[in-house]
């Protein structure tokens, strides 16, 4: 064999082309290494898993419910169709959650500001001041770093006890005496999945619309956001003068793999069109489009924007949200504050699929008004939410009943342990 056939010398080559670019003042990264632990029976395409929760859906809501459901002691599988966990925060580039705070005083705390605040913390971020009350709402969302967010949501889900599937989704959801039996596909992979409780944190309750309870959609969807940044560097979780450039991108929909698909592939073409006008670089992208709003269902309770903008203490609250009314349209957006002192509130019950047993629902998919959803979609309210929901599938779990029906002092006392602030209470 010729020496320069030679895999050996091939590496020698590199290596010192490598040197020689460095000399030349380009800065090489090191190659560093580590083993991924062996999968029990990986060439089996055909898994099995007997569970307490499912949790179906990774995203805002998802990792917290599915983390909260595995350190209060529920066996829990969550099952994701992308690669990572945090959604929005993460695969969705708004990593600047709120609102935990209002009116001078933190209103949602639990896991996900453990997460939050655990990221800003390890990243050398800085913490807003949530006694001061800010001119402006997004003045107090958190800058965080959405690659550090993501790893650490794993780290948590594992510390849990927690399984994630990454690449897997439902396919089929049947009932079974003990609960329900839902078969998942991957590539490679078919999960069959039997579990007393599911958590449907997909966003638009897809699993929730699989087995035929009532969804509610408007015929126009808001505008998704396609977020990216050109000509100067993208610096993770820093202050607004590093936030992303923000592309609207109207008619997204996120109903199915078809229409996400177009919704992405548009955004990335007009895009590429402006850094070809602008002649500037591309320096950051996010893998896809951050949407805001999709099919929501039809809950034993329905929020109306009344009981959002009044502050409405509902008797079986479980979390408390705070934003603007946030309706984004063709013109833009003009949010409605809340009027000074309003806080509102997150019932139990508009997690519940209208006739349903055995299966809750967190995220912006909530029970609720297109408007007062445009309030309650955002991050901080949605955790609050994937939180209650951990613990009323995991108390349900156990008693061999289902979310409505485990008393709400249980709940209260489980969230409160913790570290949830329960709305009306000291």
């Amino acid at each position: 064999m010729n020496k320069k056939e030679d895999g050996t010398d091939r590496r020698d080559f590199l290596q010192s082309g490598l040197l020689g670019t460095a000399a030349a003042g380009l800065a090489i990264t090191s190659t560093s290494h580590v083993t991924a632990q062996t999968v029990p029976d990986a060439a089996e395409p055909e898994v099995t898993n007997e569970v307490d929760v499912l949790v179906v859906g990774g995203g805002t809501a998802g990792h917290v419910a599915a983390i909260q459901a595995g350190r209060a002691g529920a066996k829990t599988l969550i099952v994701e169709r992308n690669s990572q966990l945090g959604g929005t925060t993460t695969t969705g580039g708004v990593s600047f959650p709120g609102l935990f705070d209002a009116w001078g005083k933190q209103v949602i705390a639990g896991i996900g500001w453990e997460l939050v605040k655990e990221s800003v913390e390890l990243d050398g971020g800085e913490l807003p001041n949530f006694s001061r009350v800010p001119q402006r709402h997004w003045q107090n969302q958190v800058y965080t770093n959405q690659f550090l967010y993501a790893i650490l949501a794993e780290e948590k889900c594992a510390q849990a006890g927690v399984e994630i599937a990454f690449y897997e989704f439902p396919q089929t959801v049947s009932k079974t005496d003990g609960g329900w039996q839902v078969d998942c596909v991957g590539f490679g992979t078919k999960r069959r999945v039997r579990c007393k409780q599911i958590i449907d944190c997909t966003g638009g309750a897809e699993v929730v619309g699989m087995l035929g309870f009532p969804r509610l959609r408007e015929e126009e969807r808001q505008p998704g956001s396609f977020l990216f940044m050109l000509g100067k560097e993208h610096q993770p979780g820093r202050d607004l003068n590093q936030r992303l450039h923000r592309l609207y991108v109207h008619g997204a929909d996120s109903t199915n793999s078809r229409t996400a698909t177009e919704a992405n592939m548009t955004g990335r073409k007009s895009i590429l069109a402006r850094v070809r006008n602008e002649k500037k670089r591309l320096m950051h992208l996010q893998p896809e489009t951050g949407f805001r709003e999709s099919y929501r269902i039809q809950g034993e309770t329905l929020i109306t924007v009344n009981d959002y903008t009044s502050g409405r203490v509902f008797d079986d609250a479980i979390s408390n949200a705070f934003y603007p009314v946030d309706l984004h349209t063709k013109t833009g957006v003009r949010p409605k504050p809340l009027k000074p002192g309003k806080v509102p509130t997150i019932p139990l019950s508009a997690l519940i699929p209208k006739g349903s047993r055995n299966i809750i629902v967190a995220g912006r998919c909530v029970s609720s008004d297109r408007l007062a959803n445009s309030g309650l979609r955002v991050q901080a309210s949605c955790m609050g939410m994937g939180q209650a929901a951990g613990v009323a599938a995991t108390l349900a779990a156990k008693a061999g009943s289902t979310p409505l029906e485990v008393p709400l002092a249980e709940i209260h006392s489980l969230l409160r342990e913790h570290g949830q602030i329960i709305p009306g209470k000291a």
